[in-house]
Order: structure tokens, then C-alpha cells, then sequence
């Protein structure tokens, strides 16, 4: 393994994990969020017994190491997510440049402007990754002007999930199925609904100033009504429209009408929900497999457990997605052997993309999408059809920085009061100079 340097260095080296190399051996540094999870699954290599993302991959990368034959090492640091990719920039002048990282789809544009990752396309196929079994939004994903930089993990949306018990407390289970609003005037009275009929709350989401979550929901109920935020090439904002009020006002009545907490971070929203505090949790397909599998305990209060997709409330199936990948950051110390080490395991990756999926996470293999494994995992036939309707914002520059803005004016309108107007205007204003400062 790479010697780590300096304070970022040490932050870097949050967790090594992975069995220690024979003499001689390669290394692999890989670069990852996803949480950790060394002693839970240290030495376990049953990657189908593995619960989660952290579950997952650490089985994966374990069961890498045990069997690959070729004296090759990976290695994890393991990363907080918050400062993932702070982190990963500090690699290119430490030195300590890993061999593979993974990367979102929304990040991607921003490294391959600075020429911080490789091109993979070709290397990926000879090391016998077939990228014509890639759906056609995971190849999108990872090409940038025709050059493939990353290989597709997977395609993850946001969904609702649902604890059945209380919907039908509240009356709202018709065959087995949960009873989900069609527009904005039926998702306010089902709140209403279920708030009079049992006392909970309808609708649990993180809400702080710096939450993704509200904007990832903003925009989706935007692309809903046809509108969008950037021009297709990304060049343009349009943030204060028509279909931006719509949607905020939206928002702002799941507050003022009590039908969720404010003070919710990201663990407050899913203890509410997990604790049958809650009759739907906004989040993602990444925690399908963890809250089954929660689900199966007696003693749960999510006992009835069922999953659907963000429902149209304004006409068109739309709902915000991004995508997983793995990529080589460019490091012109790295051997050629180091390089072919990287790929055998990014390889190896991609033959386990099934049990990648068992998160919830869509895979990004159309041969794994046709399979009957993937079309019996559980809860697939409730939320199958976020795969067609998922969207993403254009391949621009300083997408998270564009992000955090839109989270910061739009939490205001609950968070501080503000108006929609405010809320919008501002919004406008500090995106298009985030763009500006983009494309320079």
C-alpha cells in the first residue's frame, strides 16, 4: 500500500482493511465511501449473506482477495461520505493517489475537466468488461465527448418507503397496496388523512439547510410538470418558473400542514420511520435491502414493509436518479501492473453487479436485468418501474456546489419562514453564477 503523508493523509488512512499481501504481491488502493464495516464482516467472503452497501462491497473486495490467484491485495480506505471528495482531490497532492475511487455521475464532469481520472473504455474491454451490456443510461453515465472515464455500479432514485401498517390504520391500503396520491390536492389530503386517523406523521424526509433531500424531491416534481432547471446543454437556468413555484409551494405545505418535522437530519427521518413514527420515508433505493431485512425482525415496527416508486403528482413519471461508477484517478507513478490489478478487480466488481443489486440500487447490466435472480429480489415488482422514469441533471460543472445553494434557499422557506418568491429568486441568482463560474 501507497505511504500516506501529511494531516489529509492521515485522514485518508481512516481504515485499511483487506488480508496482507505475499511478497511480491500487488496492491490495489481503493478509495470508497459506503461506510465501514471491517469487523463486522472481517474475513467473510459469502457475498450473498452480506446486508447493504458497506455489507456488500466488503464482501466483494474480501472474497477478491481470498480467491483471485493472482497475488493481488486490495486494500480500502474507507471514507466518511460528507467529505468524500474534499478527500479525494487532497490524494493528487499527497501522493497518495488511489488506484481506483468511486465517483457519482453528478461529480464526474468536474474530474474529467481537470484530467484527474483515466479513460477506461478500452482497458475496461480488454480486461473482458463487456460495455455492450450496459443499459443505455449507465453508458450515458459514465461518457463524457465519447470517452468512457468509469464503469456503471449502478442507477440508485429516490422512493418511497412505506410502513403498511400505518396506511392502513389511516385507510389508505386498497388489495394489498398501499393508496398513493395522483396530485398535489390528494398527497395533502392523504397527509391530513393519516394524521387525524393515527397521529403520525405522513411524509418523514431530512430537512436541514444542507440536505440534498428536499432538492432531489423539488426537482423531480418539477421534471413532473414538464419543466427543468437547466437547458439541455446546461448553459442556461431556469429555476424561478411556473413549475420551480408549483413545486416549492408544494413543499412548503408539508411544514406549515405538520405532515413532517423539520428538525429531521437524515438518521431523525429514518428512526421516525423505522420506530413507526411515520407512514413514508423519502429515500433512496441504496437502504431496500437494509430495511428488509429490519423488516423480517418480529419485534419491528416496520413489520409491513413495501416500497413504490415517487408517484407522477403533476402529470409526467419523472424522479431524480444519479449513478455509482468506479474510476482510475490519474497518477503517472502508477505501474503498469498496478494499473492491470486495478482493472482485474474493477472486473471483478462488475461479475458480482447482481449482488450489488440486491441493495436496491438498479443494476446497470441489461443481462442482470433480464435475469430471473434480479426479478425475484424482493420488493422489485413494487418499484420496478423507477428505471424508466428515472432523470438527472445534465452533465455540467459544480454540480454539488449547485446543489448546496439550491438546499440552502430552498430550506429557508421552512426552516426560516421565507417566502417562495425569496426562496426562488435567490435561488436563480446563485445558481446561474455557480454555472458562470463553471464553464469558464
Amino acid at each position: 500500500m501507497k505511504l500516506v503523508h501529511g494531516v489529509a493523509g492521515l485522514l485518508l488512512a481512516s481504515t485499511t482493511l483487506g488480508i496482507a499481501a505475499p511478497a511480491g504481491a500487488v496492491d490495489v488502493d481503493f478509495f470508497r465511501f459506503f461506510g465501514d464495516c471491517a469487523d463486522e464482516y472481517n474475513g467473510k467472503t459469502d457475498v450473498s449473506a452480506a446486508i447493504g452497501e458497506c455489507g456488500i462491497i466488503q464482501a466483494i473486495t474480501n472474497k477478491f482477495n481470498a480467491e483471485n490467484g493472482q497475488d493481488i491485495t486490495v486494500d480500502t480506505q474507507s471514507v466518511e461520505w460528507g467529505p468524500y471528495y474534499d478527500l479525494l482531490s487532497a490524494t493528487y497532492s499527497t501522493g497518495n493517489i488511489p488506484d481506483i475511487a468511486v465517483m457519482h455521475r453528478s461529480v464526474l464532469p468536474n474530474f474529467v475537466s481537470r484530467d484527474l481520472v483515466e479513460p477506461l473504455g478500452e482497458d475496461l474491454e480488454a480486461a473482458g468488461v463487456d460495455l455492450a451490456d450496459f443499459l443505455p443510461a449507465a453508458s450515458e453515465a459514465v461518457t463524457i465527448d465519447g470517452t468512457v472515464y468509469g464503469m456503471p455500479m449502478d442507477l440508485h432514485t429516490k422512493l418511497l418507503h412505506v410502513n403498511m401498517d400505518i396506511m392502513e390504520e389511516a385507510g389508505l391500503v386498497e388489495d394489498g397496496k398501499p393508496v398513493l396520491p395522483t396530485s398535489p390536492e390528494e398527497f395533502l389530503a392523504h397527509a391530513q388523512q393519516v394524521k387525524d386517523r393515527t397521529g403520525k406523521l405522513y411524509f418523514a424526509m431530512e430537512s436541514q439547510a444542507d440536505s440534498p433531500y428536499p432538492v432531489r424531491l423539488f426537482l423531480s416534481w418539477i421534471w413532473q410538470q414538464g419543466g427543468d432547471v437547466f437547458s439541455g446543454d446546461g448553459t442556461e437556468v431556469t429555476i424561478d418558473t411556473p413549475e420551480a413555484h408549483a413545486a416549492a409551494e408544494l413543499l412548503q405545505s408539508i411544514y406549515t400542514g405538520g405532515f413532517n418535522n423539520s428538525a429531521f437530519d437524515g438518521a431523525g427521518a429514518e428512526q421516525a420511520f423505522i420506530n413507526g413514527e411515520a407512514a413514508i420515508l423519502f429515500n433512496g433505493t441504496w437502504v431496500v435491502n437494509a430495511y428488509d431485512d429490519h423488516a423480517a425482525n418480529p419485534e419491528s415496527a416496520l413489520e409491513n414493509y413495501y416500497v413504490a416508486p415517487l408517484p407522477s403528482l403533476f402529470g409526467e413519471d419523472a424522479v431524480w436518479s444519479d449513478t455509482h461508477m468506479w474510476v482510475i484517478p490519474t497518477d503517472p507513478n502508477r505501474s503498469e501492473e498496478e494499473k492491470q490489478a486495478a482493472l482485474e478487480f474493477l472486473k471483478f466488481i462488475n461479475d458480482h453487479n447482481f449482488d450489488w443489486s440486491r441493495t436496491g440500487h438498479i443494476t446497470v447490466r441489461q443481462s442482470v436485468l433480464d435475469s430471473e435472480e434480479f426479478q425475484t429480489l424482493p420488493h422489485r415488482d413494487e418499484y420496478g418501474s423507477t428505471a424508466d422514469m428515472a432523470r438527472a441533471v445534465p452533465m455540467i460543472q459544480n454540480q454539488r456546489g449547485i446543489q448546496e445553494d439550491m438546499a440552502t434557499e430552498l430550506s429557508a422557506i421552512w426552516l426560516a419562514n421565507g417566502s417562495v418568491d425569496d426562496a426562488l429568486s435567490n435561488m436563480q441568482r446563485r445558481v446561474e453564477q455557480a454555472v458562470r463560474r463553471g464553464n469558464r
